[in-house]
């Protein structure tokens, strides 16, 4: 019997060092996914507070926990808002990661905790922030004329809708015809856009194109790029992400697009540094990477720092009367163009009548003539599912023709089943926003084709999408 007490004894004894060790090791060296899932945590609970205004612990719950890793579901947040800061630790005690709030230009991941440097990244005051009018959208926020009623019972439709649906707009010929909301969101709610905001990106970069300063065909876009292969690489390759350059899109463990988003406090490294593994415009490759380094050349291309931070506001936001919309940077200045753009749901309606308008607005033409028809052209390279503008003929692997939709529509897509669809010929933008991971297998062409079947024929575009032969900006 003592013997067996001394054995148990012992087993306790190693089993006690064993946690000892493990949680010294969890302190001291944490392993790289569980600092990325901290710092997805502190980045999406920081932006939905700060922004958004929702429950700390709500986002954590709903956003961090529920739809993805288990391991997620052992983080925990504390929101410290005397300094504008979150910190996420896993089970409270290990890996942290950090995200700091800066006034109007939304939340960063600051991965190595140096919230000095990040802080003083942007040095400057974000522009003052636009304020909504009473007129009729796309004017301002006031309710135009009455909804329509089948497009509306459309959106009731859970199936249609799909799950966790939080946000849907449907415009039609210019107007707002029909809207649905999750529990818990509005109008007045900004929603992340991830992938979408590639697109918007794209649109920022297409407005310094108007200003002569970039071209489709300009190459040699980094010094360090200088003396190598990686010169050749034209904007036109990183807008139809045929750059050749290697990059590993797979969140389903630490990657490429993980380490960069979480662990690296300057998102433009791994992208700027990585190998070449195909000749420009031969190979297609989807990468957020692509994405910030768009970002990094045309923020380089606009002539100063402070211009640059206030480029996205000044040249696209105000003039669309994108009120709400916040565009995130990284912890060393870099706008995060491959993922985070905040904006109600009504604001990302109008960036779609925007480019459903040939990038006219107002009377104002702000896109060069021929730039939306680049995102509506395939690339070969992509065997016609990507653009040549960071847009999408066939997201989620299913073609317009594969759903009998319309030839001409084309879509902004983006994580977790946010989407938009344009279609000239329709003269219909419809906007679907929510927290719908791909596992659930939800598309939204079947959304799509039944809001056309129940739409009424519709007149011509208010502007007729341009050609779609690329027009150069001049240098």
């Amino acid at each position: 019997m003592r013997s067996v007490l001394r054995i148990l004894k012992a087993f306790a004894l190693l089993l006690v060092l064993l946690v000892i060790a493990g949680a010294g090791w969890l302190f001291v060296r944490p392993p790289e996914l569980l600092r990325v899932g901290d710092g997805y945590a502190a980045k999406i609970v920081c932006s939905n507070v700060f922004i958004a205004g929702r429950d700390a612990d709500d986002v954590l719950q709903d956003d961090v926990q529920a739809p993805a890793n288990p391991l997620l579901r052992l983080m925990r947040v504390s929101v410290d808002r005397d300094n504008d800061r979150v910190t996420a630790r896993f089970m409270g005690l290990f890996a942290p990661s950090y995200a700091l709030y800066r006034s109007g230009l939304g939340c960063t991941s600051v991965p190595d905790g140096d919230f000095e440097a990040a802080a003083h990244a942007v040095p400057f005051d974000a522009p003052a922030r636009m304020q909504a009018s009473d007129a009729v959208w796309p004017d301002g926020e006031g309710a135009g004329d009455q909804p329509d009623g089948k497009i509306a019972a459309l959106l009731a439709d859970a199936k249609l809708a799909g799950p966790a649906m939080r946000a849907i707009v449907v415009v039609r010929d210019g107007r707002i015809v029909a809207e649905a909301y999750g529990p818990g969101f509005s109008a007045k709610t900004p929603l992340v856009g991830w992938s979408m905001t590639k697109t918007v990106n794209a649109a920022i970069l297409g407005r310094l194109m108007l200003d002569g300063k970039i071209s489709f065909d300009d190459d040699h876009l980094l010094a360090q790029w200088k003396d190598d292969a990686r010169g050749n690489i034209k904007v036109s390759d990183l807008l139809g992400m045929e750059s050749g350059l290697a990059f590993n899109e797979d969140y389903g463990d630490v990657a490429d697009v993980t380490r960069m988003l979480y662990l690296d406090p300057d998102m433009v490294s791994l992208p700027a540094n990585a190998p070449m593994e195909a000749a420009p415009g031969k190979r297609f490759r989807y990468s957020s990477g692509t994405a910030v380094l768009l970002s990094r050349i045309w923020m380089d291309r606009v002539g100063n720092a402070q211009a640059a931070f206030a480029y996205p506001h000044d040249a696209l936001f105000a003039p669309l009367g994108m009120t709400s919309a916040v565009f995130e940077l990284d912890a060393r200045g870099t706008f995060a163009g491959s993922s985070y753009l905040y904006a109600t749901a009504h604001d990302w309606a109008r960036f779609g009548q925007f480019l459903l308008q040939d990038g006219v607005w107002n009377g104002r033409r702000l896109l060069p003539e021929g730039f939306v028809g680049a995102m509506r052209t395939p690339t070969a390279a992509s065997n016609g599912r990507y653009t040549q503008g960071q847009a999408w003929l066939a997201p989620g692997g299913g073609s317009s023709a594969a759903f009998g939709l319309p030839e001409d529509t084309f879509w902004l897509s983006g994580h977790d089943g946010q989407s938009m669809a344009i279609v000239p010929s329709a003269n219909l933008v419809i906007v679907r926003l929510g927290l719908t991971p791909s596992w659930l297998d939800y598309q939204p062409q079947p959304l799509l084709k039944a809001i056309l079947a129940a739409s009424p024929p519709s007149g011509a575009p208010q502007q007729q999408a341009g050609s779609q032969q690329r027009t150069q900006a001049q240098p």
